[in-house]
């Protein structure tokens, strides 16, 4: 029997699968948790966790959709009912991986692929327009499981006034939050996204915002460097053999959304393809070799959080939490270690979490509160006028 979204509502313990693509377009992250309770009382178990890669055309097909030029209304509606597809297939898979039936499975939260973000007002048929476009198919994966579906998480907050994103600092609060230390989770993936967590602290006194580019300009770089052979820098390794310049460094540091007082959010849109053409120009100009443009470019990532938490917390931390695919970047944690003088630098290993499935749990989690009636983004952290209740239901 098929599950529908009062059934659901009436569980205290659910199991919840969580999907994430995010802004790097490499996979599917799909995580299966047990969740028990909700809101203050949450208890969250990881049972089991896949990645689904995307193949090179599909990556390649994203980042050109993502890029805002290319494609129309027919090839939305082809890749979005294509990842659509995939997602159902990361379910199934996630279902076998971890012995159980689809039907075993009560409810799925769905972030999908992220192909533009508009969080500034533009102007549009005289009138003033915001917004924001996932993409992916609910339907086939409430179709694959016989459960509701969660996804579309960010509109809800853009149309309360705020910017939509980000969406995860409501679970880390959940999840990470201590009475004795101040605690930093910095997730790195496309983008850098950081959320702070007093020591003691209420929902309210959150804060959080994305901090720049996290692996998407490394990754562009490293595939042009190599033509095309390689597409990121397995553990900074090539990135280790160059040197830092300080030019380059002084250079992307005077980069303007640095400065933006939060909230704020950022994306492919801005750290796309044009940026990094300015980044290689000013680097032919100067005779930088691509070793040594690759290690600016690395040392970028590490500084550009450090200047976040620097210039837009309350109060330093005490640790910082890293997660995504720059969690397995030693270089990287290198570079936040000697930025960040004082502060403990670990990853989710570190603290009983798994690094990579952290962003699918958060979504696995925000579809359980969703279903309970809990609003899930914070005011203070998006700029929206009011907490809402973020995603939309298909069962």
């Amino acid at each position: 029997m098929k599950k529908d979204i009062f059934m659901v509502r009436e569980k205290k313990e659910r199991l919840v699968i969580g999907l994430m693509s995010g802004t790097s377009a490499d996979g599917i992250d799909a995580v299966l948790t047990r969740i028990t309770g909700n809101g203050l009382d949450i208890r969250v178990e990881e049972q089991a966790f896949l990645f689904l890669p995307f193949p090179a055309e599909v990556h390649e097909r994203i980042i050109r959709v993502a890029g805002g030029s290319y494609g129309g209304a027919e090839e939305l509606c082809k890749l979005s009912n294509y990842l659509g597809q995939q997602y159902a297939k990361a379910c199934v898979m996630l279902c076998e991986q971890a012995g159980i039936a689809t039907a075993d499975v009560d409810l799925a939260g769905n972030h999908g692929q992220t192909v533009w973000h508009m969080p500034k007002t533009a102007e549009y048929l005289k009138a003033q327009v915001r917004g924001t476009l996932q993409i992916g198919e609910d339907a086939y994966i409430a179709e694959a499981l016989g459960c509701p579906v969660v996804g579309d998480f960010r509109v809800r907050d853009m149309a309360a006034g705020g910017l939509g994103a980000p969406l995860v600092p409501y679970v880390e609060y959940l999840l990470y939050r201590r009475t004795d230390k101040t605690v930093a989770l910095q997730n790195i993936g496309g983008i850098g996204n950081v959320t702070i967590l007093p020591r003691d602290c209420t929902l309210d006194q959150v804060t959080a915002f994305d901090t720049g580019p996290g692996n998407m300009l490394i990754d562009a770089f490293i595939s042009q460097m190599t033509e095309g052979q390689k597409t990121y820098d397995e553990n900074g390794a090539i990135a280790a053999g160059g040197i830092i310049h300080k030019g380059l460094l002084g250079y992307l540091m005077e980069d303007p959304y640095l400065k933006i007082i939060p909230p704020k959010n950022t994306g492919r849109e801005y750290y796309g393809r044009e940026y990094l053409d300015r980044i290689c120009e000013y680097s032919r100009a100067q005779g930088i070799e691509d070793v040594d443009c690759l290690r600016t470019i690395t040392r970028f990532t590490a500084e550009s959080i450090a200047y976040g938490l620097r210039h837009f917390t309350g109060e330093y931390p005490d640790q910082l939490i890293i997660g995504g695919g720059g969690s397995h970047n030693p270089l990287i944690l290198a570079d936040l270690a000697d930025c960040l003088p004082g502060c403990a630098i670990l990853t989710g290993e570190d603290v009983g979490y798994c690094s990579d499935s952290k962003e699918a749990v958060a979504f696995a989690v925000l579809a359980s509160e969703a279903v309970s009636g809990n609003c899930t983004n914070v005011p203070s952290v998006t700029g929206a006028a009011a907490a809402v209740v973020c995603g939309k239901i298909t069962q």
